[in-house]
């Protein structure tokens, strides 16, 4: 009779124990939180006009305008895919008209690529089609190393004017986030590395709201003039440029400039795949 009992016991103890879920400590985490935000779509919504998120395809989610590849591919990305580029590659859009009348703006992105060996990087072009630069054109300069990393940005407003960032630690071999802002009221450019801010200050001939001409496509992976063919007529390839070879993911683009505090956080929650 013991034995019998015994035996049924054992058996109940069984059954309960594998009705049991297995004890999950991150269940009793506290949810993330990072400035009030728990997910990079949070942050200023009502001034994204632009995300292009490369999860397996090229379209931008705020406007649903889709892209156009040339030799361009998809890899691991900071959050799910990213746009894996190439030489002679680079993928072409049809900016919205929120992108094209522009005042202020905030455009971050995440970069994975080897420093430059063949010629300047590409990473972002909103094009102007006579003009030999773009109306924001943003690239890694010549003789970039992890050392220095030489930034580039251009912004055309009654002809080209110039921001340019050196030394900068640590930009290649890695996904780092890239933030860069333009503020109309102050005409301060800000530069933004990890959600840092590593850069700021003001270009002669560069203050008030921004004015663009002769817009013409967005260009990722490459310059304006580097495709084929190029997008202005202001020039054609040149032997000093080249292609992004590396990675670009989350690309947003803003109609204001975020605050350091909303740079910050939109860096720290993406790096989470948030």
């Amino acid at each position: 009779m013991k034995k019998k009992y015994f035996i049924l016991m054992a058996a109940v103890v069984l059954g309960l124990s594998s009705c049991q879920k297995k004890f999950d400590p991150s269940s009793y985490a506290p949810a993330l939180n990072i400035g009030g935000f728990t997910n990079a779509k949070q942050i200023a919504p009502s001034n994204l006009i632009a995300y292009w998120a490369f999860d397996g395809g090229l379209i931008d989610s705020v406007s649903n305008g889709a892209g156009t590849n040339t030799g361009t591919s998809f890899g691991t990305g900071i959050k799910g895919k990213s746009l894996q580029g190439a030489a002679n590659s680079y993928v072409l859009a049809t900016p919205s008209s929120k992108v094209t009348s522009l005042s202020s703006f905030t455009l971050t992105e995440w970069i994975n690529t080897p420093p430059p060996s063949n010629g300047i990087i590409g990473l972002f072009s909103l094009s102007n089609k006579t003009e030999f630069w773009g109306n924001i054109e943003v690239f890694v300069e010549n003789g970039s190393t992890n050392d220095n990393g030489k930034l580039r940005i251009h912004i055309n407003k009654g002809g080209d004017k110039t921001y340019a960032v050196d030394n900068i630690v640590n930009l290649f071999g890695k996904w780092i986030s890239l933030a860069i802002s333009y503020d109309a009221t102050s005409g301060m450019v800000k530069v933004f590395v990890n959600g840092s801010r590593v850069s700021a200050g003001t270009v002669t001939g560069l203050t008030g709201p921004l004015t663009f001409t002769n817009t013409g496509n967005l260009v990722f992976g490459t310059v304006q003039f580097q495709t084929t063919p190029s997008q202005t007529t202001g020039t054609s390839k040149q032997d000093w440029a080249s292609f992004l070879t590396g990675q670009l993911d989350e690309v947003r683009l803003y109609d204001k400039a975020l605050s350091e505090d909303e740079i910050g956080y939109l860096s720290k929650l993406e790096a989470r795949g948030k």
